[in-house]
């Protein structure tokens, strides 16, 4: 089987939830050897957070826990105990890098500090996942998604269908802003461990969530910094907003070049609005938008959503079909013949189909391996195998609550 492009590199995960396991599940997919430390008894609270099949609470069969630990193996260990802590720093002996997303001074409380843990692996590569950072007055603060999108100032720049500027801020939806702190970490943990490769010198990562949220908005927010000018919630212009048809909703852009204006008027067929002295140079158009999308609404409305994607693709104006999750799964044609989703069997939750990722590599393809873990399932795996305790060791250890 064809190598993937980070075979061979070790990782020691000790995070949980979104940020974290995000981070290291783009590693494991791309060939990382991820350990996942999970506390035992509960193990990551991710595993009781649903979607589960049927509504029925599963630590085995959470949707987002299986979907953010794909290629990953799962022990149970409890760092915060003098000899979990010993096997712990062993673990980190073995590891190339280390992802952990707990509050400034938990690590250090614990003696696993990145201080602590190079006497043991000078060459550690260790990522530090926090809402607001190591340092700072809100550095000690505790915060989800909701609270790192609207502190990153992400809220004000969800676009609106209508052109009111004083609508209320929103997040994005899902777990878009843990998603983006976790591939900012990831990106950072690679070019670090790039680094080590070159110089032979471990590294210690500070991750602040909010930043990497914003960091997303840095043209907004330099807007601001330079010229004292607040984004909002705007409407960004003619065709952008939802555009009904009579099975769904098409997003199409036709103000950004002339020549799509005006092909979109001779698709349809130069209506007598579009003439009127208001609407025929691009700066008024954009001071009439919302006039001009109530145009273009009376006319989409009697097209299906398909017939529009391909005359206006046809026609080089930007387009797009408002898609739900089951148009993306069932019908997307370019998904399907890019083979974008992928399934693999779990022995508790049965056949998953999964997203894959968002590159193809000629050379060392992305592969989804193995399904995410039951909670320590690899525990003789790791323990037995990488640290080479019995299984008398491990018995003892699992009924002194360590394992």
């Amino acid at each position: 089987m064809t190598p993937k492009a980070l075979e061979g590199v070790k990782v020691l995960e000790y995070a949980d939830f979104v940020t974290g396991p995000y981070c290291t599940k783009l590693l494991a997919d791309l060939g990382a050897a991820v350990i996942k430390i999970e506390i035992p008894g509960g193990g990551d609270p991710s595993r009781r957070r649903g979607p589960f099949p049927g509504d029925i609470p599963d630590r085995e069969r959470s949707g987002l826990f299986l979907y953010l630990n794909t290629n990953k193996r799962s022990i149970t260990l409890d760092p915060a105990v003098p000899m979990g802590r010993k096997i712990f720093t062993a673990l980190v002996e073995w590891a190339d890098i280390l992802v952990e997303d707990h509050a400034p001074g938990a690590m250090e409380a614990m003696g696993i500090s990145y201080d602590a843990l190079r006497g043991f692996n000078p060459k550690l590569v260790m990522t530090s996942i926090t809402p607001f950072g190591q340092t700072g007055p809100c550095s000690g603060d505790k915060a989800y998604g909701l609270n790192i999108s609207h502190g990153a100032g992400s809220g004000y720049l969800t676009p609106v269908a209508e052109a009111e500027d004083d609508r209320e801020p929103i997040k994005a939806g899902g777990f878009f802003d843990h998603c983006c702190s976790g591939l900012s970490a990831a990106t950072a943990t690679l070019l670090a461990f790039y680094r080590r490769k070159l110089s032979g010198d471990g590294e210690h990562i500070d991750i602040s969530e909010q930043e990497a949220s914003l960091a997303y908005d840095r043209v907004e927010v330099g807007i601001f910094a330079n010229e004292n000018f607040i984004v909002r919630r705007i409407h960004s212009g003619i065709g952008v907003a939802l555009a009904p048809c009579r099975d769904g909703h098409i997003v199409f852009a036709a103000t950004g070049n002339p020549l799509h204006w005006e092909s979109l008027m001779a698709m349809m067929d130069h209506p007598v609005w579009a003439k009127e002295e208001r609407f025929t140079d691009q700066a008024s158009r954009f001071k009439y938008a919302r006039e001009i999308n109530d145009h273009l609404s009376k006319w989409t409305v009697n097209h299906t959503t398909e017939d529009l994607y391909r005359r206006l693709a046809q026609a080089g104006i930007p387009v797009g079909i408002v898609r739900s999750q089951s148009d993306l799964v069932e019908k997307d044609a370019q998904l399907k013949h890019r083979e974008f989703f992928t399934g693999i069997d779990h022995p508790a939750a049965g056949e998953l189909t999964y997203a894959s990722a968002a590159y193809r590599f000629s050379e060392t393809p992305w592969r989804l391996d193995r399904p995410a873990p039951t909670l320590g399932q690899h525990n003789d795996e790791v323990y037995g195998g990488i640290l080479g305790y019995s299984r008398e060791q491990q018995v003892k250890l699992r009924q002194m609550g360590i394992l």
